[in-house]
């Protein structure tokens, strides 16, 4: 697509946020896992890990289960986004809307965000303002209660070895620890501040917000900080209206697919290392901490965690994996399927979207002209 086509469809705002998701940043991603992993397997290689795979039917069976669970986790992202839309958007067009999410959250920088992708994004699909708004910032709120909610029980059941290995106790917490403990809290302090003021007084937490950006190095986010404001205000009107059942439902099919996401790696780990104890309660211990694990990796400094998610997955789950090299190779195939696969299927899937978008506005600008140029015949 050319450029000057980008320049004279969408505004400068959504120019910006149109190229935190331009095809090119696929190649970050991508450059930076291979180095990492490149790396890792040169150091780490381990011929007798690969000679004891025998790549059989129990392999086959629980990779296939693993590739199941990450369709069920696509289409239960699917069902909350036609949930939350009011159906306004086909199963078809939600499962492609998911597809271009994914990958929009894998390639973009910070100072953008996921978040103004997803506006960007669903602005274009003519919902309003207050539908995408809702949209966005429900879904964040979601994810965040299902962290919040599952973790504490999870710490209380299994204890501090959620976190690592080698946590039995509190005084055993280093800096893994420590590093969960913060991202906890931060995850906890932005979900209170969105759940109120959304579901309880929004224009408070606007004032909240905008003060936050009198401090001096803050100030840069000031227009942020007050569309964020502007957008609760319109997002928590548009809540008010929805009964119990709408909330349920969007929950459950968030929990879906954050458990699906987490139950996917157990599926992996117990087709390559037969090992594995297949009874409820160390299984559940793996799911915690691979959830566990997946805060620590969320505060990734890389984009969608590449390299960072391979390297630091053998320590997380070194009493299931004893073999490093293995390890890797689990890991590798995890973000083959859950992080890759979505970088080149939006890679296929965002230009044809983006010409749909250009052709339709080029399509209504027309219609527009002609309207206004037959309104102005004067009859004789």
């Amino acid at each position: 697509m050319k450029k000057e086509n980008i320049n004279d469809t969408f505004e400068k705002g959504q120019q910006e946020v149109l190229e935190s998701i331009r095809l090119s940043r696929i190649l970050i991603p991508i450059f930076i896992g291979i180095i990492v992993v490149g790396y890792m397997f040169w150091r780490q290689f381990d011929p007798s890990d690969f000679a004891a795979i025998d790549w059989d039917f129990h392999i086959t069976l629980w990779v296939l289960a693993s590739v199941a669970l990450l369709i069920i986790r696509h289409l239960a992202y699917a069902t909350r986004l036609r949930i939350l839309s009011d159906k306004a958007f086909s199963w078809k067009k939600c499962i492609e809307l998911i597809f271009i999410w994914e990958f929009s959250s894998a390639v973009s920088p910070t100072s953008v965000g996921g978040s103004a992708v997803a506006l960007f994004i669903l602005a274009q699909e003519k919902l309003s303002t207050a539908k995408t708004t809702t949209i966005v910032l429900y879904s964040a709120i979601l994810d965040t209660i299902f962290f919040i909610g599952t973790l504490p029980i999870l710490l209380f059941l299994f204890g501090p070895e959620i976190i690592r290995p080698d946590m039995t106790t509190l005084r055993d917490i280093d800096g893994w620890g420590y590093t969960f403990a913060f991202a906890y809290v931060l995850m906890f302090t932005y979900g209170s501040i969105f759940f109120y003021g959304l579901f309880i007084n929004p224009k408070p937490m606007k004032k909240l917000l905008v003060g936050f950006t009198k401090i001096r190095f803050l100030r840069r986010f000031r227009r942020q900080a007050v569309n964020l404001g502007n957008d609760l205000i319109v997002a928590s009107k548009e809540m008010k209206h929805r009964n119990w059942r709408f909330h349920i439902s969007a929950f459950l099919s968030t929990a879906t697919a954050w458990s699906c996401r987490f139950l996917l790696l157990n599926c992996l780990i117990i087709a390559f290392v037969d090992t594995t104890p297949l009874d409820l309660s160390s299984q559940m211990k793996l799911y915690a901490r691979l959830e566990t694990m997946f805060v620590v990796i969320a505060f990734s400094p890389t984009p969608g965690g590449a390299g960072f998610a391979e390297a630091t997955f053998a320590g997380f789950i070194s009493d299931y994996v004893s073999g490093k090299s293995l390890a890797l190779l689990i890991a590798s195939i995890w973000r083959l399927l859950t992080y890759y696969t979505y970088l080149l299927i939006g890679m296929i899937i965002i230009p044809n979207w983006l010409r749909n978008i250009i052709n339709e506005r080029k399509k209504r600008r027309l219609l527009k002209s002609q309207s206004e140029a037959e309104s102005e015949i004067v009859p004789e």
